[in-house]
């Protein structure tokens, strides 16, 4: 049998460094055990799209984006699987015939030996999920879910990997959809809301706020991607400030009224009108739990024996690519 032949579990070893590389099983494996796919919303799509689950894994690229400059890149490099946030395909197709752009997208992803695998809700939902990305970056503490999921209120153990392990920070064991928590540093909602940009990638569309700037804010939510699903439980956690994606113009609009109307009737004390708004690109909220997950598959992994070079897309997939100010 020569050197560098499949062990009977069908990983390779590397004979640079005498570790083994997993299979592409394995490796999905190690993924699920973070993010369970029976964490995901009921109309969601995640797991593996494609790829070949005996073959050897070296190489992995996560990205937000399964989009042609994302495979590009993954192909250039030499990765072995592609890991997106966002489904190539969140409704049943028919073909995925080269001829379509998502069916090409599958077919060079192949022809290059790269697999595709999706974590999308399931990652939102998780310990040092997407979530919590976001509230590590704004800096909320002593918080949890803003809705728990009832799929999975504890945390996997069984790849090796504990909630917040080596990261000195107590993620807890509640799955669930966005955080609610205090903020390090209280501050006016003008201050955070420039926090909040300093902190995510920067997109054209940059980021909008909805309250008075002077305003004192000391609890905040947070949930990566489309958000304004969730207002009452933002309201039900009384957060002062609430920040997420995609904002719609009645919704917002009808949460702004609300919140002052309430707050004048009742005479409370506090910011007013609160929960306050920060609209984000939907794309930036999501990138900052990539880094995470490069971490955690690498930790999972190497508690099972195995090794994988993994690396984050710094490519700006937000669709928006320009902003013309309006004055």
């Amino acid at each position: 049998m020569s050197s560098d032949a499949p062990a009977r579990d069908g990983s390779r070893p590397d004979n640079s460094s005498g570790t083994a590389h997993p299979t592409l099983a394995q490796v999905v494996g190690a993924l699920d055990g973070l993010y369970p796919p029976s964490t995901a919303e009921g109309w969601d799509a995640v797991g593996l799209v494609a790829g070949d689950p005996a073959a050897a894994v070296r190489k992995v690229l996560f990205a937000v984006d399964p989009v042609t400059a994302v495979v590009d890149q993954a192909l250039d490099w030499g990765a072995d699987l592609l890991v997106t946030h966002h489904p190539l395909f969140l409704r049943g197709v028919s073909s995925v015939a080269a001829t379509t752009f998502k069916g090409s997208v599958v077919h060079r992803l192949l022809t290059g030996g790269c697999a595709l695998h999706v974590a999308h809700t399931n990652a939102d939902a998780a310990p040092r999920g997407v979530a919590d990305a976001l509230a590590d970056l704004v800096g909320i503490t002593d918080r949890r879910p803003l809705e728990v999921s009832a799929a999975g209120e504890t945390h996997d153990l069984s790849h090796g990997l504990a909630p917040g392990a080596g990261h000195g920070t107590d993620y807890g064991t509640d799955r669930g959809i966005g955080r609610v928590g205090r903020l390090a540093e209280p501050t006016t909602l003008a201050g955070f809301a420039r926090r909040v940009a300093a902190a995510l990638p920067a997109t054209a569309q940059g980021v909008r706020f909805s309250g008075d700037p002077d305003a004192m804010v000391t609890t905040a939510a947070v949930l990566g991607g489309s958000g304004d699903g969730y207002f009452d439980a933002v309201r039900a956690a009384a957060a002062d400030v609430y920040v997420t994606s995609d904002l719609r113009h009645h919704p917002a609009s009808e949460l702004r009224e609300r919140a002052e109307f309430e707050s004048r009737a009742a005479g409370a004390p506090g910011p007013a009108g609160t929960p306050f708004l920060v609209d984000t690109a939907h794309y930036a909220s999501e990138w900052p739990w990539l880094r995470y997950a490069v971490e955690d598959l690498a930790a999972a992994l190497a508690a099972a024996g195995f090794t994988v070079e993994a690396r984050v897309s710094e490519l700006v997939t937000d669709p928006w690519t320009g902003q013309v100010p309006s004055r």
